[in-house]
């Protein structure tokens, strides 16, 4: 097979490429849906701060013989629920809150990892990510995860949505607003997980934000910036796949890089647009 047939199917002879693009699709859907809430919510900081304090999970979990993925998802949602809890009752910003919580999550996770000579290859594949290296358990576990996570948001949509939006609203309408902000926080520690073999601590926060932020350039409806989201995800993750495979790169941050091009090239469109339309420079006045 030859010409660009071969080029774009040549990868997908192999099982772990197909595995990679299967995991990467889970990633770019749940990215899409969860990054909607993530960027129009401010909470970008959050999906980085989360990233790193699944290290405290994944330590315990491979020190002591356990479950890396629910160490990692109890890592998470701890740090996801403190982070709310801290908020309110400490009367802090989100900023500082995540800021408590990352620094010592993390560090907690270190503080285990230093008892170790080395880091060794299956803990290194959380940290930068291993996508060629993810296995059908591996799969099996995002995708439980993604499906309890998709059914969760499309049982609680209008909840969710109006608590993105505006809490205050929300609350006067008898929204549990309180109740479903801590509930957006937890979302964003799963999609983390979800995301966590295949991209890594180092780089999930990029697929939370990047596809959904570029979505917004363009739509404004959250529905539709979920369903562009994971599409922009999706398509970033299969070109990534390719430069990995043709141009012997690394799987994550190629399809991240992707990602950044393809927002780069939407905002100069966008402005762009913007500029030509009539009366765009006197806007301000």
């Amino acid at each position: 097979m030859g010409g660009l047939e071969g080029w774009l199917l040549d990868p997908y002879r192999f099982e772990f490429m197909r595995r990679a693009l299967l995991a990467l699709a889970l990633v770019s859907l749940v990215g899409g849906v969860v990054g909607a809430f993530v960027v129009n919510k401010g909470l970008a900081f959050s999906g980085d701060a989360l990233a790193h304090s699944t290290l405290a999970g994944v330590a315990v979990a491979f020190v002591t013989g356990g479950s890396v993925v629910l160490g990692a998802l109890v890592a998470a949602v701890v740090t996801a629920l403190g982070v709310g809890l801290t908020r309110r009752r400490a009367r802090v910003s989100y900023d500082t809150a995540i800021g408590i919580f990352f620094v010592s999550m993390f560090s907690f996770g270190i503080l285990i990892l230093s008892r170790r000579t080395s880091y060794t290859p299956d803990l290194s594949a959380f940290v930068f990510g291993n996508i060629l290296g993810v296995s059908r358990s591996d799969l099996l576990a995002a995708g439980a995860l993604s499906a309890a996570l998709l059914v969760f948001v499309f049982a609680f949509y209008r909840e969710l949505q109006l608590v993105a939006y505006d809490p205050a609203v929300a609350a006067a309408m008898g929204v549990r607003a309180t109740l479903f902000e801590y509930a957006m926080l937890v979302m964003v520690a799963v999609a983390v997980v979800v995301a966590l073999k295949a991209i890594g601590i180092v780089l999930v926060n990029a697929m939370l934000i990047i596809p959904a932020a570029t979505a917004g350039l363009f739509v404004r409806r959250l529905p539709l910036i979920m369903v562009y989201g994971a599409l922009l995800g999706m398509g970033a993750s299969v070109v990534g796949l390719h430069l990995s495979y043709h141009a012997r790169v690394a799987v994550s941050p190629a399809v991240v890089l992707s990602s950044a091009a393809v927002f780069v090239v939407v905002a100069v469109v966008t402005s762009s647009r913007r500029a030509l339309l009539p009366g765009a420079s006197g806007s301000g006045q």
